[in-house]
């Protein structure tokens, strides 16, 4: 999240992502193997960002891209990624965890409105047939 914040706060600067993400993997976490996880994350946002970003217009219209602040539009643009399109990631922990972000390192409403934007994306994933063979195996182990 570190990191696709000082992406966005510095002006969308592609070229930078590498430094910027090794220098936060030493600065915070110099000791841990996330497998990749943080690349791979980074990468995938950014390669589904256009789709994304046709999420936030489409499920918070009152509230243009650029007027999200930079710690919502990125708690928002990792949990659309992990809800829609990332497989192995469960609907619920998806949201879960992109309403924690936001209430940590947003403002005071942000967990609300990540909560209220995913929810409603999840709602039509649902209506729509949409959901993820993770979350029907899930489903299979409560019942």
């Amino acid at each position: 999240m570190q990191t696709l914040f000082e992406w966005d706060f510095r002006g969308e600067h592609n070229e930078l992502l590498g430094k910027t993400l090794d220098h936060n993997k030493a600065e915070f976490a110099p000791d841990f193997d996330d497998g990749n996880f943080a690349e791979e994350l980074i990468k995938n946002v950014l390669e589904h960002r256009v789709d994304i970003d046709q999420y936030i217009v489409r499920f918070a219209p009152e509230w243009p891209i650029p007027q999200i602040t930079i710690v919502d539009r990125t708690v928002l643009r990792i949990g659309i990624y992990e809800l829609v399109f990332a497989k192995h990631i469960p609907a619920k922990v998806s949201i879960n965890e992109a309403i924690e972000l936001a209430k940590t390192f947003g403002g005071e409403s942000s967990g609300r409105f990540v909560n209220g934007v995913l929810g409603a994306i999840y709602r039509e994933m649902v209506e729509k047939g949409q959901i993820k063979e993770i979350d029907r195996e899930e489903k299979n182990e409560v019942t």
